[in-house]
């Protein structure tokens, strides 16, 4: 059976965790050859059949170019960008130092930026090419002390929209998604040690449960195949119904 992503050639950033190294195992098995970047050391666990680790802190001031590059040497194209990678600095603004604040918007944000203007020429090569970035419900604010946080993902939301308007002249799509609460790498440790924690933000979802990273994988895959070809500039809440009780 040939794969959704058969014969194509994809980058997914903070993918040795969560969303992205569940969506980096789901394009690969759909056909993709996928270089998976994170941080140095973050690969403990290896990675699946088809995807290339690649150790590097996207913020470094060369990192964006080099990423491209390895996939581009590698796999001869570039066709899809999945901006995923993030953090968070958990600070009410009264508390948050400007250097906390400035990492949070160079890693959520600047990241994408950077990275997207560096595979663009390549993207443009491409018969399909596709830029997906991990925004946040969040982006619309929230009260849990995640002001730096919400400003880089509503950053993310605005600058996916310019990319759409820029690129589809191209052929290229770009689109974003909207995680609600998600077991992954970063909100995990929160679940595990406070389950109560868990159980609220559980009963909030319409589904009753948390979202898992291959929810959002599953999202990422069909924005990134043919069938969301005709798909851009749109913010995809994969939420389990979280803000229909905003």
């Amino acid at each position: 059976m040939v794969g959704r992503l058969a014969s194509r050639a994809a980058i997914v950033t903070g993918a040795a965790s969560g969303i992205g190294e569940a969506s980096a195992a789901l394009f690969a098995a759909e056909g993709a050859r996928v270089l998976a970047v994170d941080l140095p050391g973050k690969f403990k666990g290896g990675v699946a059949d088809g995807v290339v680790p690649f150790e590097i802190d996207i913020s470094g001031a060369d990192a964006p170019e080099r990423i491209v590059s390895s996939a581009v040497t590698q796999f001869g194209q570039l066709d899809i960008l999945f901006n995923n990678a993030g953090i968070s600095n958990n600070a009410l603004a009264k508390d948050m130092t400007d250097e906390a604040f400035d990492r949070v918007v160079e890693v959520n944000l600047r990241s994408v930026f950077r990275l997207s203007r560096a595979a663009i020429p390549h993207l443009v090569k491409s018969a399909a090419g596709r830029i997906i970035n991990t925004a946040s419900v969040m982006a619309e604010g929230t009260d849990y002390g995640l002001a730096a946080y919400c400003a880089a993902k509503a950053g993310v939301a605005g600058i996916t929209r310019s990319f759409a308007l820029e690129l589809g002249k191209y052929g290229i799509t770009a689109n974003y998604l909207m995680p609600g609460a998600i077991r992954t790498g970063m909100t995990g440790p929160l679940w595990d040690a406070r389950p109560e924690v868990a159980d609220i933000w559980a009963k909030k979802s319409v589904l009753r449960r948390l979202g898992e990273p291959i929810d959002l994988a599953r999202a990422a895959l069909f924005l990134a195949s043919e069938d969301g070809g005709f798909v851009t500039g749109q913010g995809l809440a994969v939420d389990g119904g979280l803000t229909l009780r905003v």
